[in-house]
């Protein structure tokens, strides 16, 4: 399945919910309380499933909101996995429910994981998150590790004046564990939109802190290093200052059942409810719609009409 600038289109991102735990900076207004009404159910999610696999997707992330808040996530992840044509299930997840969900994840066909990870100081990642705990965010990392995904990613969103000066702490993550970690650069979506110009680092501040970060390769939308001695690896998500839209190879669909061919769109399809043949077509249809890049270096804001837990990043 190509757009219309042939770019080769197989990665969904899919949102389950908007509902989540935590309450971080760059994702979540404060204040804001979502409800989980009108979201996808089970059954909506595989039929959406099905069809994009018919149209060509064969990689799945689940996203949230949190996801592991659904009392039906693990049924979610086994039907995901196990549908025709879906070789690959990845899930991002802030982390602290993972003492209870990482075997269940796994035994459900969930291959790799993402997991927020933006502080390794207790009161600066209790400051982003507004009421995580690093302990707990420990805590699931472990115990992702005790139950071996096949790839375990930990993502830190960079922020001016608030954890840049955690990098080379987060760096070291890498030598005590087989992780990549990924400095992402934060974007002006949502709440960040409004943010003072300070508060955006871009993703070359990493290697001008650790100059001795070896070149490795890619993954994805992430440039790769790695440190000296080091087990797992460094990834660089540069959205903006090095926007990777030539290669976008994913679209996405919101928890309330919107499919969105670009983030920083405001184009949004209403998919919940169609099913067979006519769904097909509107996969199809909206991903010849998916515009040629996004315009953050130009325009201030994200056309987006949505918070990031609302849309699955």
């Amino acid at each position: 399945m190509k757009d219309s600038y042939g770019r080769e289109i197989y990665y969904l991102r899919l949102s389950v919910t908007d509902r989540c735990n935590l309450r971080c900076v760059y994702c979540m207004p404060d204040g804001c309380s979502p409800t989980g009404d009108d979201v996808l159910s089970a059954g909506e999610i595989a039929e959406i499933v099905s069809a994009a696999a018919r149209c060509g997707i064969t990689k799945v992330r689940i996203t949230g909101g949190e996801p592991l808040l659904r009392r039906d996530i693990i049924e979610i992840c086994r039907t995901v996995a196990q549908t025709d044509g879906i070789t690959e299930l990845c899930l991002t997840t802030n982390g602290h429910l993972l003492t209870k969900y990482a075997q269940p994840l796994k035994d459900a066909g969930v291959k790799r994981l993402n997991i927020s990870f933006d502080s390794l100081d207790p009161e600066t990642y209790r400051e982003i998150t507004r009421n995580g705990t690093l302990e707990a965010a420990l805590a699931g990392l472990h115990a992702a590790l005790e139950t071996e995904f096949e790839a375990i990613k930990l993502n830190a969103v960079l922020l001016g004046g608030v954890n840049d000066g955690e990098i080379l702490r987060l760096l070291e993550m890498t030598r005590r564990y087989n992780v990549n970690v990924r400095f992402i650069e934060v974007m002006p979506i949502g709440e960040s939109a409004e943010w003072a110009k300070g508060r955006f680092i871009s993703a070359t501040r990493v290697l001008e802190l650790a100059p001795e970060l070896c070149d490795v390769g890619e993954d994805g939308v992430a440039r790769l290093y790695r440190l000296p001695g080091g087990q797992g690896t460094v990834g660089l998500i540069s959205p903006i200052s090095s926007h990777f839209c030539p290669t976008c190879n994913r679209i996405r669909v919101s928890s309330d059942g919107k499919l969105k061919p670009c983030l920083h769109s405001a184009e949004e399809i209403d998919i919940k409810g169609l099913c067979g043949a006519e769904l097909e077509a509107v996969i199809r249809r909206s991903v010849l719609s998916k515009p040629q890049r996004h315009k953050l270096d130009t325009d201030e804001k994200s056309g987006s009409r949505r918070n990031m837990n609302a849309i699955g990043g």
